[in-house]
């Protein structure tokens, strides 16, 4: 996503605000994010943003020198938290960022105990921040993109939904809200629907889905996984049934529009509070 660069320069503003490391001429800053595994697409524009954030303003800001550390933690949450502390205890970091949820919520007693503050890049679940008072988010919220996206889909005559999500806390987050926003609303929601978020077969969900005539269809999968979704759709027709499809923006990642045809066409998603339309030819 390249709303993801915007997020790593974002971590430079937040740190450099800080002021308790005046006498320092050096500040370490150590970057936690995916680089192999299924989130690679979004660990290394996190990555891209931050250098070209400093190729862009030069590695020095107000006297101290910046140097970035950057570790790969594969998506994987022990990893996150064994990097961290080495980051702190033999990098001697000043500042951490953190990537995806999972990672973010297993660093969290790591930043806390070393009073190291961390700016959350990408997760989008609400309660990251409250996992330590050293955190501090520059990106969106899950919750806050999926109410928005309800309240489109309402205004636009919805008013049976079936959502899909992927089974873990954004998910679940970007659910709730949905739901909350949809039904005070006047809407209804037929039923949720949890996919498992590894080797996910959307298949069978999106078959119940079908089965059960919503006018629309609230899905949210991570970046990566929108290309077997996007087949999987087409597969059981969904593209051509009329029913409307609607998302937070990672069902329609730059890195997955190639796999996905002409299926997404006419799919709506939310991104950084803006609803956008995909109808190009």
């Amino acid at each position: 996503m390249k709303i993801a660069r915007h997020f790593a320069a974002g971590l430079f503003a937040a740190l450099l605000a800080t002021p308790c490391f005046a006498q320092q001429q050096t500040l370490k800053i150590g970057l936690l994010v995916p680089l192999t595994g299924p989130f690679t697409p979004t660990g290394k524009q996190l990555t891209a943003g931050a250098r070209l954030y400093m190729l862009q303003n030069g590695d020095t800001v107000a006297g101290k020198k910046i140097e970035l550390i950057i570790r790969d933690d594969a998506s994987v949450p022990d990893n996150a938290k064994r990097l961290a502390q080495e980051m702190i205890v033999n990098d001697k970091v000043n500042f951490l960022g953190a990537c995806l949820t999972p990672s973010a919520m297993s660093m969290a007693p790591i930043a806390t105990e070393g009073k190291v503050p961390t700016v959350v890049m990408i997760s989008g679940t609400s309660v990251v921040t409250e996992r330590s008072p050293y955190y501090v988010r520059t990106c969106f919220t899950l919750g806050q993109q999926s109410g928005i996206i309800a309240d489109w889909a309402l205004k636009n005559g919805s008013r049976k939904a079936v959502s899909v999500l992927s089974d873990w806390a954004p998910g679940a987050e970007a659910g709730k809200a949905f739901e909350q926003h949809f039904t005070q609303g006047g809407g209804q929601v037929l039923e949720t629907l949890k996919v498992p978020l590894a080797n996910p077969d959307f298949a069978p969900f999106l078959q119940r889905a079908a089965d059960l005539h919503p006018d629309t269809l609230f899905v949210f999968v991570p970046a990566g996984q929108a290309g077997a979704f996007a087949r999987q759709f087409a597969e059981r027709g969904l593209d051509k049934s009329g029913i409307k499809l609607v998302g937070p923006g990672d069902i329609v990642d730059d890195n997955d529009l190639a796999a996905t045809g002409d299926t997404m066409l006419g799919v709506v998603t939310i991104e950084g509070g803006h609803v956008t339309s995909y109808d190009w030819a």
